[in-house]
């Protein structure tokens, strides 16, 4: 299998970056696409809403379904899954996206801020998972692609941003044991994470502004690597922890250059690998 063509992607945080540039990957291949995201109106800070994202996905050859939700709600998240099932028919693939960040030390990270990261990033996924779980147990070739690191247990990772490295790995940890409890289901549980940093409003906002964009891959190669692992059988392909350029080299693509954002500048590495 090497099209989307008809199938159904539930996509979290879509309305931009990283998650919108997966829903147009999927959209040329004639995919519907569900933009399951906050932004539904424009953003002071923010490119993008689930509208606009939806039109980019519709002129891209897909079937969009823009729908606001909060994956905080477990109200807003049954009820957008229950949405996209009518409109579509069922669901296929969840990726898990959506994701808060801050890269702030203990006595420098609010409590607030602490809950936040673990309600949309640990318990987001697992929620959504969970709501998508029966519908896509029906699909001829299903997937759960969560937006998150490879478990590297190592105190670096943790020690500047222990909170938001363990929000990151709640993901991934869903990925450990949700693979291998749904394998009976064929169901394909996985992670995706970019080597270097990806040019993001994250990474724009939080990171260093145009310099750190400077260092960084565009959002077209994790959106590539991702099409990769959704088009693979999910009975031979599961509990992995892919890294973005190495899926793309196992399918031969060697030449990376394309995904610079400035040609021949220093990559910036990303966190966790």
């Amino acid at each position: 299998m090497s099209t989307l063509q008809g199938k159904t992607l539930f996509i979290t945080g879509a309305s931009r970056g990283i998650g919108k540039a997966i829903g147009i990957r999927a959209a040329q291949d004639g995919a519907n696409v569900v933009i399951a995201a906050k932004t539904s109106e424009p953003h002071a800070k923010l490119p993008g809403t689930i509208h606009s994202a939806a039109e980019e996905i519709e002129k891209a050859g897909g079937k969009a379904l823009p729908l606001m939700v909060d994956v905080r709600d477990d109200a807003q998240i049954a009820a957008a899954v229950a949405e996209a099932v009518r409109v579509f028919g069922g669901i296929d693939i969840l990726v898990n996206n959506a994701s808060a960040i801050s890269l702030t030390g203990t006595l420098e990270t609010p409590m607030k801020r602490y809950d936040l990261m673990h309600q949309v990033n640990t318990r987001g996924t697992f929620a959504c998972s969970q709501a998508c779980i029966p519908h896509l147990a029906k699909s001829s070739n299903p997937h759960i692609l969560n937006l998150s690191p490879p478990l590297n247990m190592e105190t670096r990772w943790f020690a500047p941003h222990v909170a938001y490295t363990m929000a990151k790995f709640g993901m991934s940890m869903c990925v450990l044991g949700m693979s291998e409890e749904l394998r009976g289901k064929r169901i394909a549980v996985n992670a995706l994470w970019p080597r270097t940093a990806i040019a993001t409003a994250a990474v724009q906002n939080l990171l260093g502004g145009d310099e750190a964009i400077a260092g960084c891959r565009t959002v077209e190669i994790m959106s590539d690597a991702a099409h990769v692992i959704l088009t693979r059988p999910s009975t031979e392909h599961t509990g992995q922890f892919y890294v973005d350029d190495d899926v793309l080299r196992s399918i031969g693509v060697t030449d990376l250059s394309k995904y610079a954002v400035t040609a021949g500048a220093p990559l910036v590495p990303d966190f966790f690998v």
